[in-house]
């Protein structure tokens, strides 16, 4: 995606039963982005911290990890994982929100692409049957939450 003729790297986390958790827009890729992003899912999900994190072979990564170690923000046992085919189900969730934005022919501003972003992740939440009380194959439930979020007429 564009936004004013630039790209702009959207990161984000799914666990290991491929339900996405958060995401982050960012301008730059490089460790404060990363590190931003790791702070941001970590007080998320305050209850659970990661034993395994894996990402892509992106080289802010490990400094991030170690800065974040080090303040005890992630635990010291958290390993980080550099494999290309361990990120295959955050690449395989990626492929619709890739679908939805290079349909369009790129954003005007930021504020407007992170909140395209935002209702592209929401509606997949809906989809993937992450909402509490409603199942992911429950079309009428889906249809009726998003009519009562929205004020539509279903």
């Amino acid at each position: 995606m564009k936004i004013k003729g630039k790209w702009p790297y959207l990161y984000r986390v799914v666990d290991s039963t491929g339900q996405t958790i958060d995401f982050i827009l960012s301008a730059r890729r490089d460790a404060s982005a990363a590190k931003r992003f790791f702070r941001k899912i970590l007080k998320t999900r305050p209850h659970s911290s990661p034993r395994v994190i894996n990402v892509d072979k992106n080289p802010p990564y490990p400094p991030a990890v170690e800065q974040l170690k080090e303040e005890g923000t992630i635990p010291s046992c958290t390993q980080l994982g550099q494999c290309k085919y361990l990120n295959d189900l955050i690449e395989r969730d990626h492929r619709f929100i890739k679908r939805r934005v290079n349909a369009g022919l790129g954003f005007f501003t930021f504020n407007t692409a992170w909140r395209t972003i935002g209702g592209y992740e929401s509606m997949s939440l809906i989809r993937k049957g992450q909402i509490a009380g409603i199942g992911r194959r429950d079309t009428q439930m889906q249809v009726r939450l998003v009519s009562n979020l929205f004020g539509i007429a279903a």
